[in-house]
Order: structure tokens, then C-alpha cells, then sequence
């Protein structure tokens, strides 16, 4: 590499470690560079860790997310029409839960939306959704193709980062273990270019808001960012979702406005409950199994509660439901009804290891 676009981005680090703001062209081209490969690691570690310790503005989150919707997101597209929900939280939050948007995203499935949901391999916790998915049966490996195919068939795919990050992110995420803006612009990618609403949940407040406001800027319709909490412990510490055990911080994006609320369990319809509950197991094999055995059969317990919540707020965002208790209701009949579990099959039918 050129030596002086090596200095020319060693100065861009500095810079941004000692405050300067970054213009949306600028952060594009950082990003740019960084996806690519185009500046050595030590580099690229640091440029990420610098811009993220010093709190990236709404305006350069836009430009890493073009970045990375332009130079390293693969696309599938399917002929369905109407509501496409994405269902996916950033990690890095401090109240560690059982991996709950794999599971939502079943059950809202099974309650009739269509889901193209896509996730990632462990970051911060115990388990990513890749990493669930994989337990369950799923080939991650298996071409994008197979998730559209599944798509159009059942109404639902899975879409690992792993899989449409063709080069940079999925290169990154091999070997950090740290957070970045990525953790941020990468839940907002639309794999699915159908895709058109979301709920993303998100470690702190403010990234909410401006998850929001990224996405507003993006042209997404609608979408959801969730920040719960868990009664009791400092508020602070919350969870990239909606929670049972305490109230939830909500960003609500329909149509270009933007409302900011809060929601308890009550909302509902459920009773508040204690936060150890859904609390993640120790391992990634113990998280898919509670999940498994949700899908199949225990469905009137707290974690079938907490990922019935999610689902809920999924058909609400897509116009499905009218309201979170409405949603939560199709959401728990699905689930009790098995087709969560039907939904699972069908994607391992498509997605699933030595199959078609």
C-alpha cells in the first residue's frame, strides 16, 4: 500500500480519537477502506475502536451503513409483497438473555408475517443467532439462494452475516471481540431488499435513537428499537429487547415520524417477572436447547412469555396486529398451536445441513 494513504488514515484515526466529527462522505470512505482491506489491521482495529470509544454521530453512522450496504452487502429478492420484518438485536448489552429474536422470529412467522431475519455468530455473549441456528440444524454455508427459496415457499429465511457480508464485516468478526460501529450499521443492512420493517433492538438508549434515525435517513417505513430493563437493577443496564421483567424504553419510526415511549409486561397482558427467568444459559448448546424445547411444547412459561413479547412486537411494526396485546396473543396461539416449531422444519428443509 501507498505509504501515504497509509498516514493519510493514520491522521483520520487521531483525528476522530480526539473529537473531530466526521462528514457522511468521509465515514463512507473510512468504512470504505476498512471493508475492503485496503489499510493494514492494526490500522483498521484501531480506526474502528476509536470511532466507536469516541460515539459515532448520526450523520457518520449513515455513511459506514452505505459503506457497507454498498460494498459488501449481498441481495436476495423474492416476489412477496406486502409486510417483510427483520427481527434483530445489536448485543453488547450488559442484562445477557437467552437469545431471543431466533425464536421470535419463528413464532411471528408461525402467526403469519414474513420474515427475513438476519444475524450473526457470537460478538460480546455466549451465542449469536448463528450460532443458535447452526445448533438447530441450519448449514450456514448453504447459498442465499436457499433462503430465498425458502422465503417465497414458507414465509421465513435466515440470512447469516457470515453469508451476505461477502468481504468486510464478515472478515472482522472472525476474530474481534470488541464493539464497533459495525455492531451498530450491521443490524440495519437489508439483505432482504424487500425488507420493510424492523424491530432492532439495541444495548443503550441512544443508540436507539439513532437506529431510528439512521434508518429514517435509510428509507426504512417502519421500525422498532427497544431498549428493556429489568426492575430493580440500574437502569443502565438493559437489553437489546423488549422485557418482561421490567418496563421498555421504545423508539417507534412510522413513516418518517418518529415517537419515543415506554411499555411495561402489563401491556401486554402478562405479569412482570424475575429477570433470572430469561437470563442466558452458559452456553451457546443450552441456550438453543431452551429455545428448542419453547418451539416444542413449553409454551406457558416466562422465557415462552419473553419471546412471545418480541413476536408481538414484530406484527405490531408490520401492521399485522393493532397493538402489542393483539400481537402478543397471535403470537402465544402460534406458539401453542406448534407452528413455530412447523416453521423451524420447514426451514431446515430449506436451509438445513445435507438437505436441498
Amino acid at each position: 500500500m501507498d505509504e501515504d494513504r497509509k498516514r493519510e488514515f493514520g491522521r483520520l484515526i487521531s483525528a476522530v480519537a480526539f473529537g473531530r466529527q466526521l462528514t457522511r462522505e468521509e465515514s463512507c470512505e473510512a468504512y470504505r477502506q476498512v471493508i475492503m482491506n485496503e489499510q493494514p489491521e492494526l490500522q483498521q482495529g484501531a480506526f474502528l475502536l476509536a470511532h466507536i470509544a469516541r460515539g459515532p454521530s448520526t450523520e457518520e453512522l449513515g455513511g459506514a451503513w452505505l459503506a457497507l450496504d454498498r460494498y459488501d452487502t449481498a441481495k436476495i429478492c423474492v416476489s412477496k409483497t406486502g409486510p417483510m420484518c427483520d427481527i434483530v438485536g445489536t448485543g453488547s448489552d450488559k442484562l445477557k438473555t437467552v437469545n431471543c429474536s431466533t425464536p421470535s422470529a419463528l413464532i411471528a412467522s408461525a402467526a403469519g408475517l414474513s420474515v427475513a431475519k438476519k444475524g450473526a455468530r457470537l460478538v460480546t455473549g455466549v451465542s449469536g443467532a448463528s450460532d443458535i441456528f447452526e445448533i438447530l440444524g441450519l448449514d450456514l454455508d448453504r447459498p442465499l439462494s436457499q433462503a430465498a427459496k425458502c422465503l417465497e415457499a414458507h414465509g421465513l429465511c435466515y440470512l447469516p452475516g457470515e453469508a451476505f457480508l461477502k468481504s468486510g464485516w464478515a472478515r472482522l468478526i472472525k476474530s474481534m471481540r470488541f464493539t464497533s460501529a459495525f455492531n451498530i450499521i450491521g443490524p440495519i443492512t437489508r439483505p432482504c431488499e424487500q425488507t420493510n420493517c424492523i424491530v432492532i433492538g439495541a444495548y443503550s438508549p441512544t443508540v436507539c435513537d439513532q437506529l431510528v434515525a439512521v434508518l429514517n435517513e435509510t428509507g426504512m417505513p417502519r421500525a422498532l428499537a427497544p431498549f428493556g430493563m429489568a426492575t430493580g437493577r440500574d437502569l443502565s443496564e438493559g437489553m437489546d429487547e423488549f422485557s418482561t421483567c421490567g418496563p421498555t424504553r421504545v423508539v417507534e419510526l412510522k413513516q418518517g415520524k418518529t415517537d419515543i415511549y415506554e411499555v411495561t409486561p402489563f401491556d401486554f397482558g402478562i405479569d412482570e417477572t424475575a429477570f433470572e427467568s430469561i437470563a442466558s444459559r452458559h452456553t451457546a448448546y443450552e441456550n438453543a436447547t431452551a429455545i428448542l424445547d419453547i418451539i416444542s411444547g413449553q409454551y406457558d412459561t416466562p422465557l415462552a412469555d419473553f419471546f412471545c413479547i418480541n413476536a408481538s412486537a414484530a406484527l405490531y411494526v408490520s401492521g399485522l396486529a393493532k397493538n402489542y396485546r393483539t400481537g402478543f396473543e397471535m403470537a402465544k396461539q402460534a406458539l401453542a398451536q406448534g407452528k413455530a416449531r412447523e416453521k423451524l422444519e420447514r426451514l431446515l428443509e430449506f436451509q438445513g445441513a445435507s438437505r436441498s
